[in-house]
């Protein structure tokens, strides 16, 4: 008989193709074979009579010439489709296949894990809930056979693919990669212990590393199969060769001119990474103050680096959605070049989470949904949904993160509550899985200098790819930092009148808040005086951004006097130059970023940069701010006492390290990410859950476990930001008007790709609370009726400082 899997594929045809891909995507890690595995078993129950009455009536019941009256034998299989255990037959084969050492035993429970959950999302070891603490994982595979039919599909399994499954068993050496790997694990970890936090935590990411190979072989075979015309765009790691991305990237580098000392740092900097590419793969570090040209010496060193160890692709991490865009555009007009058109889109892959990133074009969708691209961009938050999300989209990923130059832009910026998930799962990701990490940021925070049972970066001089960063600083030094904080603080009025000043001083003068309504009340305050005056703010569109940044740029090469009220976006990476910048206090590494917006291209009149402290400021939703408000104070009044013990910088290198010293140690216990009673049973955190889990081990028989990882509770407790924002599109400017029509009158609009494309640059991020009062006040319309994509009622958006509530 022959068996079906889907539509368009017999079962053995599905059996054999996943294990194929598995086995390519584990042999990164030298566990081939157990990809192999993974996928000749995955579906193994879909061999048993119900599975193969439910997809028959499917096949039927899509067929247009078929009769449901004519045939008696019919069921209709609507509400069926989930329903039918198919996934742990194949984990009940193997468990009876253990050996008799451990490692047989825990490696089993390894592959097991991965089958039973290929439609879920990795489920718990352990699982806590109202009941109390139970090992679901031994629950699970003591499914009654009724449900999951093994003895019946053991029978009927296609021979060749039993035959290939038991000579893999069958192998001496089955258990010896995983033996080697476990071994590695426990080295590095430092506690020499198979049992200890650590060593646990890395256990389940090989876990979840294997499950990725798994899920994505799985998925992507199917897609194939059931649209092959499809499957031919996919570029599968054929990509064009790193030597030639590197001419490309080296022909730009020939057309920069050296104008000034800038200039010539920058093209310092940019040979010191190019020299760096040559080292063994591993853990870096480029610690460049803002303005350097981090972005394309990064590149230069990650490609050159890939065609060194012969990498598979390059990963940058950006902070924000806000600043994604710009920095893959620079990278693509390199190494995507408009006389080029063949190569559009198959070089550079940009996945974020902008309004409508779901909704892409089919072949852009093919390469999003596994990084199936040379270099991709993507947001720190995917990174992490790659590493500890729940369910199978964004697990599916993580396989490609191995022999991966992974470089994460603004490292500063890592969420202080997944300090030890991240530091864990760059450890893993370097010693384990053959990649190189790049941290990138003028303000290295001290990820190498936290608690080491829970997880810290082996980092030392070493890992740094600039030789003398103290230097660096002191070349590139181009503002003076002045500590204007008084003991009354400041008002608005006050704020708004130094800056006035500046600009009648200076010409140009940048004003850093920390929040939207004090820049709207700055703005105002200041606008009285008659002069050119921006706001930026993220509550503004893309777009708006974008016209108003063209404009003050504009107006700062006239050099004709303009002053910009900001929040803390144009700390990211924005390429302005202003005179003068005034920065509401906030943490160092803010006040620092801040100066990098003032005489960024280094003329030789030195510029100023003027710290300020509120009378008044609602932080009460902005934990991180609060803290690194409180630190500054504290490391700017050390400074105070003896300047030349920081050389004489308030931003340099060892003020720096100071106010970090202060700002971990505060909350050293924040960064295990913390789990309330009412989110898991008891107050624990995602490293306890995720590792040895020792809060659930109540009672002795549930030690017996290896694997105690709570996987499933983990995933949905995890958040990589506390708040997720709704988009919502802003009739600005006539553009903006046009695509609301347009949204409004497209035949089903979720496949007007174009359209939603072009929505993320009319469109603004909502916290939920702020979307709520705008609903309230019937200003938000749907586009259509029954879709989530909405749009703002003109009257709450302003030509000049965005959105309003």
């Amino acid at each position: 008989m022959e068996y079906i899997a889907h539509t368009k594929q017999t079962l053995e045809e599905h059996l054999w193709g996943v294990a194929e891909l598995a086995k390519i995507h584990t042999e990164k890690i030298g566990m081939g074979n157990y990809g192999e595995l993974l996928g000749l078993l995955h579906d193994y129950g879909k061999y048993s009579a119900e599975f193969q009455k439910y997809i028959t009536d499917a096949l039927k019941k899509d067929d247009p010439q078929f009769n449901p009256d004519e045939d008696e034998d019919f069921e209709d299989p609507a509400g069926k489709k989930g329903k039918i255990d198919h996934s742990t037959a194949g984990a009940q084969f193997l468990s009876c296949k253990n050996g008799s050492s451990d490692a047989h035993k825990i490696l089993g429970q390894l592959l097991s894990l991965c089958l039973v959950s290929h439609h879920s999302g990795l489920i718990n070891c352990l699982t806590t809930d109202n009941n109390g603490t139970w090992d679901a994982y031994s629950k699970r595979l003591s499914k009654n056979d009724n449900k999951t039919h093994r003895e019946e599909c053991a029978g009927k399994i296609d021979t060749h693919i039993l035959e290939r499954i038991n000579a893999i068993l069958a192998d001496k050496s089955f258990t010896k990669p995983f033996e080697e790997k476990c071994r590695d694990i426990v080295c590095a970890s430092p506690e020499t212990n198979p049992l200890s936090t650590i060593a646990q935590f890395q256990l389940g990411l090989l876990v979840r590393f294997l499950f990725s190979a798994l899920i994505d072989a799985d998925r992507q075979d199917t897609a194939d199969s059931e649209k092959p015309k499809t499957a031919r765009h996919r570029l599968q790691g054929k990509y064009m060769s790193w030597s030639k991305l590197i001419e490309r990237l080296e022909n730009k580098y020939k057309t920069f001119e050296t104008k000034n000392r800038v200039d010539e740092i920058r093209k310092d900097i940019s040979m010191h990474c190019l020299h760096a590419a040559q080292r063994q793969q591993g853990l870096f570090t480029l610690t460049v103050p803002t303005g350097g040209g981090k972005t394309l010496a990064s590149l230069r060193f990650a490609l050159h680096h890939a065609k060194e160890h012969g990498m598979d692709r390059i990963i940058y991490v950006i902070p924000f959605t806000s600043i994604i865009d710009q920095n893959a555009q620079v990278v693509r007009e390199i190494l995507e070049p408009k006389e080029r058109p063949e190569d559009t889109g198959k070089i550079v892959l940009e996945h974020h989470s902008n309004i409508g990133a779901d909704v892409q074009s089919w072949k852009e969708k093919l390469l999003t949904e596994n990084w199936d691209a040379p270099i991709v961009f993507t947001t720190m938050v995917q990174l992490l949904e790659a590493l500890f999300g729940a369910g199978t989209r964004g697990a599916r990923r993580m396989h490609q993160l191995a022999k991966a130059v992974i470089v994460f832009d603004e490292i500063q910026t890592l969420p202080i509550k997944c300090v030890h998930l991240f530091n864990n799962a760059i450890n893993f990701l370097v010693n384990h899985c053959g990649s190189t990490v790049v941290l990138c940021t003028a303000t290295q925070p001290l990820l190498g200098a936290v608690d080491e049972k829970k997880g810290t970066l082996k980092l030392s001089e070493e890992n740094e790819l600039m030789p003398d960063v103290g230097k660096l600083f002191v070349d590139l030094k181009r503002v003076h930092v002045h500590d204007y904080r008084k003991s009354s603080g400041w008002t608005y009025p006050e704020i708004a009148a130094l800056a006035v000043d500046q600009v009648e001083t200076n010409g140009s003068c940048l004003v850093v808040v920390n929040i939207k309504k004090v820049a709207r009340l700055i703005f105002e305050e200041a606008k009285r005086d008659g002069l050119e005056i921006f706001h930026l703010s993220t509550g503004m569109c893309p777009a708006h951004r974008k016209q108003a940044l063209k404009a003050i740029r504009q107006r700062l090469y006239d050099k004709k006097p303009i002053l910009c009220i900001s929040t803390q976006l144009i700390e990211a990476g924005v390429d302005v130059d202003f005179r003068s910048v005034i920065r509401m206090l906030a943490g160092l590494d803010s006040i620092a970023q801040a100066a990098g917006r003032c005489n960024r291209h280094g003329s030789p009149e030195i510029g100023n940069v003027f710290v300020v402290n509120p009378t008044e400021e609602k932080l009460d939703y902005l934990k991180d701010i609060a803290v690194g408000i409180e630190k500054s104070n504290r490391v700017l009044d050390d400074y105070k006492s003896d300047p030349s013990k920081y050389d004489s910088d308030r931003i340099g290198p060892k003020m720096l390290e100071w106010y970090y010293q202060n700002y971990f140690y505060q909350q050293k216990d924040e960064m295990a990410f913390k789990a309330a009673a009412k989110e898991c049973g008891r107050d624990d955190t995602l490293l306890s859950l995720l590792s040895n889990n020792t809060l659930a081990l109540v009672r002795e028989d549930l030690k017996m476990n290896f694997l105690r990882q709570s996987f499933m509770t983990a995933a949905k407790l995890f958040k990589s930001i506390d708040a997720p924002t709704r988009s919502v599109i802003v009739k600005y400017d006539k553009e903006g008007k046009e695509l609301v029509g347009q949204l409004c009158s497209a035949f089903e609009v979720e496949k007007q790709y174009a359209l939603i494309k072009k929505a993320q640059q009319y469109s603004v991020n909502l916290y939920p609370h702020e979307f709520e009062k705008l609903k309230k006040q019937n200003a938000l319309y749907s586009v259509q009726a029954g879709t989530e994509i909405f749009y703002l009622d003109n009257q709450y958006y302003s030509k000049i400082t965005g959105i309003s509530l």
